[in-house]
């Protein structure tokens, strides 16, 4: 067989998303039936759409969505354009030592630890000994237990993830401009464009394919708030703001061990992703002649 050292490398991946994504996929029955641990699948009965239908007319099934979606639009809106500011920022740095100085203070927090970064952000906002509070008395202000406040929880989650990605997410965008031609800035250069014009007229342009993709797989990825992070925010005065549908997933699943519902929750949130995935790379194919597929 010709070239079998290629097929012997793409062997090891295919067997992996073979084993790891494709035959789990035949668990996804359970959300149809009442799973039964001692009947297995198999010997489960069908029940159809059940379990969906008990989650769609569940009390909490509207709260669960709104959180969801809400918590993950404000992070797109918040996450997404910051990254490409800062790489453009970074590209106009002509000071070696200053640019690695801020790539290094930016990129470190990415490498934290969710429980470790989850510990930070509750040390700094507990009353009375935190940070926050302690720059709130010095001030006057009168103290807020900022995490028991449901109008705040997204707030937190949001930026603290800004700040803890942002510089790790600029990596492909500095890279993306790192490969623009040289022989444009000289031309603009030339033309006596200004550094505002270069950007706009050259950095961004470059910027635009990978940028497209990236905001596609972001609003592909709109209903898959993180789990981890999250759950470890939640406390009881902020589950009104807090409870999304993977830590309402787990607590229905694991917790309360009714495995039928939790996958049948877990179903229709990949199915809704999968649906906004196709959806916006079909329009971003048709504005942009850029998409994934």
């Amino acid at each position: 067989m010709r070239h079998w050292e290629l097929y012997f490398m793409v062997l090891l991946p295919v067997a992996y998303l073979i084993i790891f994504k494709y035959v789990p996929m035949f668990g996804v029955q359970i959300a149809f039936k009442d799973f039964n641990v001692v009947q297995g699948i198999w010997g489960s009965d069908w029940v159809g759409m059940k379990h969906f239908n008990a989650f769609f007319d569940s009390p909490n099934f509207w709260l669960i969505i709104k959180n969801t979606i809400g918590v993950s639009f404000y992070s797109l809106l918040a996450g997404f354009p910051i990254p490409i500011l800062l790489a453009l920022a970074l590209n106009e740095v002509r000071t070696g030592m200053f640019k690695k100085t801020v790539q290094m203070v930016t990129y470190a927090p990415h490498f934290i630890s969710t429980v470790v970064m989850v510990s930070i952000i509750i040390l700094m906002l507990t009353p009375h000994v935190g940070v926050v509070d302690r720059l709130f008395t010095m001030v006057g202000a009168q103290m807020t237990n900022f995490m028991g406040v449901p109008e705040y929880f997204q707030s937190i989650y949001v930026w603290s993830g800004v700040w803890q990605e942002m510089g790790y997410a600029s990596i492909i965008y500095i890279a993306a401009l790192a490969g623009v031609d040289p022989a444009l800035y000289e031309a603009a250069r030339v033309d006596g464009a200004s550094r505002w014009k270069k950007i706009w007229h050259i950095d961004l342009p470059s910027l635009l394919p990978v940028t497209v993709i990236m905001l596609i797989l972001s609003l592909g990825n709109i209903m898959g708030v993180g789990f981890e992070k999250i759950f470890l925010m939640q406390n009881p005065l902020n589950l009104s703001s807090s409870e999304v549908i993977s830590t309402y997933v787990y607590k229905v699943g694991l917790v309360g061990a009714n495995f039928s519902f939790s996958s049948a929750v877990g179903l229709f949130n990949s199915v809704v992703n999968l649906i906004l995935l196709v959806i916006v790379n079909f329009v971003a194919k048709r504005i942009s002649e850029t998409s994934l597929w």
